[in-house]
């Protein structure tokens, strides 16, 4: 990321530690941090595989297990993970006043492969019904 710095560390540790306590035990601290760490870094595919690899180079092979452990074995609760992620984001978002709207375009990322859910475009363009 070349836009990381030090007040941007900070604040990423800190979103970090804010889902932590969402999430339960302490040991599972180390492959959050890595997994969303690994979601901001520019790599193609955002599997497991991929982000343990940029997130542990000298370590693939374990950080992989640790990741895949992680997401595969997830015992708290979704609604109260983005219950935490909504508390946590939005004042900051709405520091600069009011949300007015939501833009959302998931276009930006294009599907890989050809056999995987999702890969074809799925976009409908505004005014058609689905």
């Amino acid at each position: 990321m070349d836009t990381w710095t030090d007040e941007s560390e900070t604040a990423f540790d800190a979103y970090v530690e804010a889902l932590v306590g969402v999430i339960g035990h302490a040991d599972r601290a180390e492959p959050l941090k890595d997994y969303c760490l690994g979601l901001l870094m520019p790599v193609e595919r955002k599997s497991v595989e991929p982000l343990a690899a940029v997130v542990a180079p000298s370590r693939v092979a374990a950080k992989h297990q640790s990741l895949l452990h992680f997401v595969g074995q997830a015992p708290w609760s979704d609604e109260a993970l983005m219950g935490r992620v909504r508390d946590w984001v939005l004042p900051r978002i709405e520091q600069r006043g009011a949300i007015g709207a939501w833009i959302i375009d998931d276009t930006g990322f294009p599907k890989k492969g050809k056999h995987s859910v999702g890969v074809a475009r799925q976009y409908w363009p505004v005014g058609q019904a689905g």
